[in-house]
């Protein structure tokens, strides 16, 4: 199983490779009021992913502020974990890995 985790990182890796050797010119972009950006593709591209990659950690800010708050609160108030976790539906009746049959 490892090494077809390793198989697929250098996969993803010399993908990229030769992506980034293939978008070698330059690309412009324009901004506002005639500013522009001249760079190597794959520069623009990676600027741009990293980008995305922290527009969505910074959206999802709030909620882990939130969850945060919610397990202190839980903590001070029991003084610990909130406790075992409930067993999901028909585990009790030893059903949990066969869902039922309906009409036998």
């Amino acid at each position: 199983m490892r090494a077809l985790v390793w198989l697929l990182r250098a996969l993803v890796f010399f993908t990229l490779f030769a992506f980034a050797l293939n978008n070698q010119q330059d690309a412009v972009v324009r901004w506002f009021f005639g500013v522009e950006w001249h760079a190597p593709m794959v520069i623009v591209v990676l600027v741009a992913f990293g980008a995305g990659c922290a527009v969505g950690v910074l959206a999802m800010v709030p909620g882990w502020w939130r969850h945060r708050r919610v397990a202190r609160r839980v903590e001070s108030e029991g003084g610990g974990s909130p406790g075992p976790m409930p067993a999901p539906l028909g585990a009790a009746a030893g059903t949990a890995d066969h869902p039922p049959r309906d009409g036998l």
